[in-house]
């Protein structure tokens, strides 16, 4: 991977992790905080369209479907990800999505793009995905127990599934992640787009889609918007930012290497939960950061 590369990548992890810290707690009003994202994240960059390049490409057609297929994804993801930390346990559908996320984009990559990453960088790969499945289960156990004790307070004939919902939402939302990743890279490389563009066209499309998620919730929607307002706003500079970097990134870098680096937001975050927030196991946190790090380091070579 190219300098230029790692570094657009890297810092839009940073900016990921930023947004993350930033709107901690409002994210989880849910699609009324999504509808904001939408609207926020337009608004601030749609002004920078012209003076970025424009679309960048004379084909509007093609434009079009790329945006609006990429829309589709991004909402399908959203829509994935909400239904299961709402059925699972938290820290298996993030740890799950997480690792399966850049995973299947590897190997999506390699089999329709063509791409063939060195050894080394192959090994890299899957050491930066071992430590941020290993970040996500860091409070999996205290998680599990709270779980168990929910479940016998309903009663032992209580049935569980099968399937750990968590374990399943977590898969799709990880071929959720993987689809959107390699359909973005394809379009903005192919028709050689404008990152800024194509990701205010994805952001302006999903707005009807969060509209109709919110129907009926316009006041709390409102309301959000009075309060939270600062937070809203730095989620619409930095959300695009970062994937705006991730875009520019993969047109100078293969997909399998991209996928897995931009997940070192993961750690950022889960540092900042363990050094700020003072949330459990900082020993095992920095550990599995530790294990990040040494993945970076070989797809840095």
């Amino acid at each position: 991977m190219s300098l230029l590369a790692f570094v657009l990548v890297f810092s839009a992890a940073v900016a990921h992790a930023g947004w993350n810290v930033l709107a901690h707690g409002v994210s989880r009003a849910g699609y009324p905080f999504l509808w904001w994202g939408a609207v926020s994240s337009t608004i601030v960059w749609i002004g920078a369209v012209p003076v970025t390049g424009g679309v960048g490409t004379t084909d509007l057609g093609a434009f079009l479907l790329g945006v609006l297929v990429s829309s589709v994804l991004h909402v399908a993801y959203m829509v994935v990800l909400q239904h299961g930390y709402r059925v699972g346990n938290l820290s298996t559908v993030y740890a799950t999505a997480r690792g399966t996320g850049p995973f299947l984009s590897v190997i999506i990559a390699m089999l329709l793009f063509g791409e063939r990453p060195t050894p080394l960088a192959l090994v890299g790969v899957g050491v930066v995905i071992a430590g941020i499945v290993a970040i996500g289960f860091v409070d999996r156990a205290g998680s599990a127990t709270a779980r168990a004790s929910e479940i016998e307070g309903r009663g032992a004939g209580a049935v569980r599934p099968r399937i750990d919902p968590g374990l399943l939402f977590g898969l799709l939302t990880g071929v959720a992640i993987a689809g959107y990743t390699v359909w973005d890279a394809f379009v903005v490389r192919s028709l050689s787009l404008n990152p800024v563009a194509f990701m205010v066209g994805t952001t302006l499309v999903q707005i009807p889609f969060y509209s109709f998620a919110v129907r009926g919730r316009w006041r709390a929607v409102a309301a959000l918007g009075r309060i939270q307002w600062r937070r809203i706003l730095a989620f619409g500079i930095l959300s695009p930012l970062s994937y705006i970097l991730v875009l520019h990134a993969v047109q100078l870098a293969p997909v399998a290497l991209v996928a897995p680096l931009r997940e070192v937001s993961v750690v950022l975050v889960s540092l900042f939960g363990a050094f700020v927030l003072h949330e459990g196991k900082p020993a095992w946190r920095v550990g599995a950061s530790a294990v990040v790090v040494a993945g970076i380091a070989l797809l840095a070579v």
